[in-house]
């Protein structure tokens, strides 16, 4: 009898689990069909979707169906699709080998490994790689098509049977992989054929596909032989990731015990599962009486014991889970901005595709800013300066790889984000700023404001801080308008109580009464809430670029005409004993069959510690995947001296340095040299005002000013005096002149040169333009100097023009600022949008603009009832106007459907309504 109270009691606390597993397995039996469709759907169609659109169609579309169907089709209540494709001790399994901690994660997870189709994996920063390496250890091969060789390897893992991964694959695959693709197997599924060859099919071979496509677009078959599954990382899977590595700086035993609790709570739900498991399986694989096999009874006495050791320390390590956490949430901040940071980099891709900004580098910067930051003895100090420099360092980094013209738009997206971001501003007052959504067909009652103006008044008026702002402005006419005529309004104060507003609420007023100058009002928005520093020219040091290299970071040049870096990496490499006398520098132009010596350079130096300059690298596109290959091979276990340097976009080239010691008459040579630089920056930057500073555009570039720098220098060596008309002919007529075919355009890059070129220049009594002479003889860096010191602030008068011929090119620059800023905001309205409008609602406004200011079209018999004559004059303008209704037709059907197709995404459907084809 002790032998059977021992099992009953050992098995005692099981009873109640068991019987709750029955009661549950017995109402899924009943759901079960419901639950399967519900499952398979969301791994055949789901992959590619984000958490928010995942969401929306199961909850919002798929059970609503599934509800109304006049057969209906039990389905769980509440049904997670998760519960049914994995289990807690699989999700432990796969964290500890790499997976992150993020529902999305999870649930790709779980998809690539339920699917029967081959997986397309969207990763562009490689987060799913580590995990799949893990994951599937020796038995995984991993092949680039572009590498020599890759087609022998996919063929041996197809007959041996390892899972294959194909990397970095385009949105098109190699027409002899299709076979691959489709499973279209031979000779009773026992072969393949890949190419011109038969490869025998093993069963257990797997197929997985990787793109760094960011939003890749395939061909209908290819998704239909395989799943895309969407792995692009998500805010919170950074924020993560990044509170991680700012507490493993801070506070490095924190971090390691939250990882080892992490790991051992992962082990211990594997070791429950495990036992759960063994010990039903005890029970059920005894052919005889258990109740008299004394070692079963023992054996399960043991393993009961186990799992009531193991749920013990669970409750344990759950305390200490919480005292960790509670500490790490201090840090939170910090990794919050930095995660902020890192999508509005992301989001700079839209503006120009060579925005390319990768988590690991980004985890560089975030790294380094935390050793710099200046320490506190106080935690939420700490954190505050923590936060100053992570913004100000991520700030640095990018500033210096955009180009001129998008600056103001990357730093006042920051502002904008990180004010959303601590609610400090109104959403619907950003929306207006940037969509600046005016009530058209309205006059203004005051001279002083266009109707459009007052068309942005009256909206603006229908918002509760802004009531009453259009009788304000009529009531008090005089004072508004002193305030919009000034030379300057964003400095001055507003009227009346307006003056109290926010920042971004006064941008607000001034972007309907001035929108020229709103850039200039946007940089000082941008130092209020930020900062000076962040407005300050900051000027490139190589030298401290190359400290923020590695073996396995190189240094990306983007050219620009008129420049070549790879004089500043042999000056720095002479510096540091990297030269091509020693042989440990290695320069190289590609696109004449220098990509095998390359190869072989890249081999060598990361073995010894050597520089490599490859040069033009977009000449040899088909090459590229090759070097990529060839830079994260040698980031690993390289010479800690090993460096790559890469360039792209060819510069056209420019006079060096040695020219200005070169010519017999230096004097003269500099003063004029200088003088032709100004001439050509008025000349070309002059076509920014549009027809106010050209008649018509003409392309001048730098290979003018270089070859009226060999003209000049031809000259001067041949004559020993300088005739002032011969230069102006030789470059308003000859130089400059060639691409001119106005006659007022000739004759004012005459007047420039006649003003430019003159013998005061030589006597330094010229003044270029107001405030700003000619500077004496000197060197290179001294003339920089000059520049810097005495050029006078941007404007017309530069280029000899009104003030008021800035207007229009200010106002345009304006409007593509806030169109650009509008275009890169974060269309997901969850996750800090920073608008208040969502991306449907700003485009079905633009729709409605759109709409609104399309003409009518022309009455076509009115018009030719007034022609007496058909002469060839009037036949062409009635043609015209005839395409020009059909135009007008087209635009208004196709904004009319797209409309209706917006108030389609954007009603909530009826339920009952929804019918799946």
């Amino acid at each position: 009898m002790w032998f059977y109270t021992r099992l009953a009691a050992s098995l005692a606390s099981e009873s109640v689990r068991w019987s709750e597993t029955v009661t549950q397995l017995q109402i899924q039996e009943k759901t079960l069909t419901g639950d399967v469709l519900l499952a398979s759907s969301f791994v055949s169609y789901l992959g590619y979707f984000t958490k928010k659109y995942r969401t929306d169609l199961i909850e919002n579309y798929w059970l609503p169906y599934l509800k109304v169907l006049k057969v209906s089709i039990p389905i769980t209540e509440d049904l997670d699709p998760l519960t049914l494709l994995t289990d807690d001790a699989e999700i432990a399994a796969w964290s500890n080998q790499g997976l992150l901690n993020d529902r999305m994660f999870i649930e790709n997870v779980a998809i690539l490994c339920n699917t029967e189709r081959w997986p397309i994996i969207v990763d562009s920063q490689l987060q799913s790689i580590k995990w799949i390496t893990n994951k599937f250890g020796n038995n995984l091969k991993v092949v680039r098509l572009e590498q020599k060789g890759s087609m022998n390897t996919i063929e041996n893992a197809v007959a041996n049977g390892d899972i294959l991964l194909l990397e970095d694959i385009s949105e098109t695959v190699e027409p002899v992989l299709d076979s691959l693709l489709r499973r279209k197997t031979i000779k009773n599924g026992k072969y393949i054929q890949i190419g011109d060859k038969e490869i025998e099919y093993h069963p257990d071979f797997r197929l997985i596909l990787h793109t760094k496509c960011f939003n890749p677009h395939y061909k209908p078959e290819m998704q239909a032989h395989c799943v895309l599954i969407n792995f692009l990382i998500t805010r919170e899977s950074v924020e993560e990731q990044l509170l991680a590595a700012v507490v493993a700086k801070e506070r490095p035993d924190l971090e390691k015990n939250k990882v080892d609790l992490t790991t051992q709570q992962n082990n211990f739900k594997i070791s429950l599962s495990q036992l759960e498991e063994s010990l039903l399986v005890c029970l059920s694989s005894d052919s005889g009486n258990f109740l008299r096999d004394t070692s079963l009874v023992e054996n399960l006495e043991i393993t009961k014991s186990t799992v009531t050791q193991i749920q013990d320390k669970v409750k344990e390590t759950k305390t200490t889970e919480k005292e960790i956490n509670e500490a790490r949430e201090h840090y939170r901040t910090a990794a919050v901005r930095a995660a902020l940071l890192y999508f509005i980099l992301s989001d700079l891709n839209n503006i120009n595709p060579i925005y390319q900004f990768s988590l690991k580098a980004f985890g560089d910067v975030f790294e380094a800013a935390i050793m710099h930051t200046k320490p506190a003895e106080d935690v939420e100090q700490r954190v505050s300066n923590l936060i100053d420099q992570i913004t100000y360092s991520v700030f640095l980094y990018t500033n210096r790889s955009l180009f001129e013209q998008d600056r103001l738009t990357f730093i006042a997206q920051v502002a904008f984000q990180i004010l959303f971001l601590e609610k400090a501003i109104n959403p619907k007052e950003l929306d207006f700023l940037l969509c600046f959504p005016f009530k058209s067909g309205l006059n203004s009652p005051v001279e002083f404001l266009s109707s459009q103006c007052w068309g942005g008044i009256k909206a603006l008026s229908e918002m509760d801080d802004f009531e009453n702002l259009d009788r304000d402005i009529v009531d008090s006419a005089r004072s508004w308008r002193k305030f919009v005529e000034s030379g300057r309004p964003e400095k001055e104060r507003f009227p009346q109580e307006w003056k109290k507003k926010t920042g971004l609420q006064k941008l607000c007023i001034l972007r309907c009464m001035r929108l020229d100058r709103m850039c200039f009002a946007v940089r000082d928005f941008v130092e209020e809430q930020l900062g000076r520093k962040y407005l300050e020219r900051t000027k490139f040091e190589f030298a401290i670029a190359y400290q923020e290299s590695s073996p396995s970071t190189p240094i990306f040049f983007i050219l620009s005409p008129g420049v070549d870096p790879v004089t500043d990496v042999e000056v720095l490499g002479k510096e540091l004993g990297f030269t091509s006398a020693n042989a440990k520098f290695h320069n190289f132009s590609l696109g004449q069959g220098q990509e095998m010596l390359a190869e072989a350079a890249l081999d060598l130096a990361a073995r010894e510690g050597h520089w490599v300059v490859l040069q033009n690298i977009h000449l040899v596109h088909n090459w590229l995947g090759c070097l990529d290959k060839h830079v994260e091979k040698n980031s690993i276990g390289s010479h800690q001296d090993y460096r790559v340097f890469i360039s792209a976009e060819p510069a056209p080239s420019s006079e060096s340095h040695e020219t200005l010691d070169m010519c017999s008459m230096d004097s003269e040579f500099t003063h004029i040299l200088f003088a032709l630089c100004y001439f050509h920056a008025v000349v070309t930057e002059r076509r920014k005002f549009g027809a106010q500073g050209w008649n018509m555009t003409y392309p001048f570039s730098n290979t003018d000013l270089t070859i009226s720098v060999n003209v000049l220098y031809n000259y001067l060596e041949a004559n020993s005096k300088v005739l002032w008309e011969d230069l102006q002919y030789l470059f308003g007529e000859i130089v400059y002149g060639c691409h001119i075919i106005d006659d007022w355009d000739r004759k004012l890059c005459r007047t420039y040169l006649e003003e430019y070129l003159r013998p005061e220049l030589l006597e330094g009594t010229l003044k270029l333009a107001p405030g700003f002479s000619a500077p004496p003889n000197s060197d290179y860096k001294s003339y920089h100097s000059y520049i810097d010191k005495n050029l006078p602030a941007e404007s017309p008068h530069l280029y000899g023009l009104h003030p008021n011929a800035g207007i229009d090119f200010l106002s345009i620059t304006a409007d593509r600022l806030f169109s650009t800023i509008l275009e890169i905001q974060p269309k997901d309205c969850g996750t800090a949008t920073g608008r208040g409008a969502s991306h449907e609602d700003n485009m079905k406004r633009i729709l409605e603009g759109i709409l609104k200011g399309l003409p009518q079209g022309f009455n076509m018999a009115n018009i030719t009832s007034k022609i007496e004559e058909r002469t060839p004059y009037n036949t062409v303008a009635i043609q015209e106007c005839q395409r020009m209704n059909i135009l007008i037709n087209e635009i208004s059907r196709s904004l009319q459907e797209l409309n209706l197709g917006l108030k389609v995404s954007m009603d909530q459907p009826d339920s009952s309504s929804v019918e799946i084809c």
